[in-house]
């Protein structure tokens, strides 16, 4: 799976880049707490890093690589996952969900899967174009309450796991799309409605293989953001973070583009057919 990962990127020459696990500034969002390492921590995403690559002159990039993140624990979850990470100046979230979707079939097709994954009971079809839904809309269709109720009660991830994640998936590929713009910290607002950030999540059975968007280019916005992400975080008594400056000085020179994280060990669940992360990988974190 990784060599036909890799064979993708390259064949549409794609750069594939190294940068450092160990940072002295993670990207502040609340929801997501970095590994302390000494003073500094280990990345939870090489985006802000690869943002910077791309804002330095390169137009197509991707990284294959370990990311840590802190008390993450599940059938679906580990401590420390492997990620993919690719990023494309000139596009859109739009035209990113179009790779994503030829990225996933050259996968299965390099596995001997064709069409279709096999998944227990079920069969994913991996013909395109796979679904799009809006998060609103998915909120309407499967959910007890709107996404507007859901927010105001603080039952939004509580409501989207139980109600809305099991219908996502289930026959071909779902793109839910279109979050509230306070749920992209790093995401472009939409062009049409700045309600909204040009934001999706990929998901195949059920659960969620990938966060993408189009990215926020403006400096003074993305610092807002970051201060916002951060008081929400002392709000939380999570510890707090320095601010990413050489990352906001980078930004300004960031061409217009868009950029994806893609769990390859949940991929690897889709395509071995298990449910459990654990059977995956060479070691979880209970047997070291």
């Amino acid at each position: 799976m990784i060599q036909a990962v890799r064979q993708y990127f390259i064949e549409r020459d794609y750069l594939e880049v190294e940068t450092p696990c160990r940072i002295p500034a993670p990207a502040p969002e609340c929801h997501i707490d970095a590994v302390s390492s000494g003073d500094w921590f280990l990345h939870t995403s090489p985006e802000l890093c690869m943002k910077r690559l791309l804002a330095a002159g390169y137009p197509r990039i991707f990284q294959i690589c370990k990311c840590f993140r802190h008390r993450e624990r599940g059938n679906s979850h580990l401590p420390e996952f492997t990620l993919l990470e690719w990023y494309r100046t000139g596009i859109d979230y739009l035209r990113l969900m179009e790779e994503c979707e030829r990225l996933i079939r050259h996968i299965a097709f390099h596995l001997g899967c064709g069409d279709t994954i096999p998944r227990g009971h079920q069969v994913i079809h991996l013909t395109t174009p796979w679904e799009r839904i809006t998060l609103k809309e998915a909120f309407t269709r499967y959910a007890p309450h709107s996404l507007e109720v859901a927010i105001q009660k603080d039952c939004f991830e509580e409501t989207l796991t139980i109600h809305v994640e099991p219908h996502l998936g289930r026959t071909q590929p779902t793109f839910l799309y279109n979050y509230p713009l306070s749920m992209g910290a790093l995401a472009r607002p939409h062009r049409e409605d700045p309600t909204v950030a040009e934001r999706f999540e990929l998901y195949i059975a059920g659960m969620e293989l990938a966060n993408a968007f189009s990215e926020l280019t403006d400096t003074e916005e993305q610092r807002r953001r970051f201060l916002a992400e951060e008081e929400e975080r002392r709000r939380l008594d999570k510890p707090p973070y320095p601010s990413p400056e050489p990352f906001l000085a980078d930004l300004a020179y960031m061409p217009a583009a868009a950029g994806i994280a893609l769990g390859l060990d949940r991929l690897a669940m889709i395509f071995s057919g298990v449910s459990r992360i654990d059977d995956v990988v060479a070691f979880t974190p209970e047997e070291l």
